[in-house]
């Protein structure tokens, strides 16, 4: 297929690498454009705006954010795009961007798949993303042997785009509330002695099995935050999408309240560009260990 791909970091960079991997043809444009040599050697052609990647049979995208998104994709570029191209938007976004991206593409005769993905930097190296996916049925039929090509399961949840974001973003937040338990866990077993290896030891053959208890509990246990696999500013941005998806639905949250303010508590002591582990040491320093 004759694809583009906007947005180079880590994960769009090892998607992108994989679709190239696959024998598609792919443009490539980033705002960092440092970013795009790797993927030229590996035979991507660089573009020098959004919109020369903005056509073919489909675009993908990985912008950061919800104010990255609206700065890309504004109606100047959705007006120039061919018809019938497939635009799949793989950033974890607002539920209320995905929906107002759908109905603007849609007025454009342009087809909307959001399709946010589970899995970090190493996960999308290796071709084995969970895929989250939501809108048109033809499109994201049209799309599925690209899915195969950068994930391991797709997991289809309907005609509306949103439902995808909604998903991810609830997904992010259970992650941060068990990562953030974990660290106060810590701190409680270190306040009367006990290791943190010695608990995760037990919990993690019995009842918390799984990457999640394992990994983030190990990383706490060792005080190791870096390399950062997913970093604690986009953990917070992810629990704010929470938040904002909650007062949307009057749905209060309020283990997410408690995790967004650990959060900034670790972006004041500088650790933001540090792994979401790092909610560890904010309860370390809370009990003044």
């Amino acid at each position: 297929m004759d694809l583009g791909f906007i947005g180079l970091g880590e994960m769009g960079q090892a998607i992108a690498a994989n679709l190239l991997k696959a024998g598609h043809r792919v443009r490539v444009w980033n705002r960092s454009p440092e970013r795009l040599g790797p993927l030229v050697e590996l035979g991507a052609q660089a573009v020098a705006t959004p919109a020369d990647a903005f056509r073919g049979d489909a675009v993908f995208s990985m912008l950061a954010d919800d104010a990255a998104a609206r700065a890309v994709f504004d109606d100047a570029l959705l007006a120039q795009a061919p018809r019938g191209l497939i635009h799949v938007n793989m950033a974890t976004i607002s539920v209320a961007l995905a929906g107002a991206l759908a109905h603007a593409h849609e007025a454009r005769g342009l087809a909307y798949v959001a399709a946010p993905v589970m899995g970090r930097p190493d996960v999308a190296a290796a071709a084995r993303l969970t895929i989250i996916a939501a809108g048109p049925a033809e499109a994201i039929d049209r799309m599925q042997p690209l899915f195969d090509a950068i994930g391991q399961k797709t997991w289809r949840l309907g005609s509306l785009p949103e439902h995808a974001n909604t998903v991810k973003i609830t997904a992010n937040f259970t992650l941060a509330a068990a990562i953030e338990t974990l660290g106060e866990a810590s701190a409680l077993l270190a306040g009367h002695g006990v290791a943190m290896r010695d608990f995760l030891d037990v919990i993690t053959h019995s009842v918390f099995p799984g990457p999640v208890y394992e990994g983030y509990g190990a990383m706490i246990a060792e005080r190791r935050y870096e390399p950062a696999r997913f970093k604690a500013r986009l953990g917070l941005k992810d629990v704010r999408l929470a938040l904002a998806a909650g007062d949307a639905a009057s749905v209060p949250l309020p283990v997410a309240s408690v995790v967004r303010d650990s959060l900034l508590d670790a972006l004041a002591h500088g650790g933001g560009d540090q792994d979401f582990a790092v909610l560890g040491e904010v309860a370390a320093r809370r009990a003044g260990r």
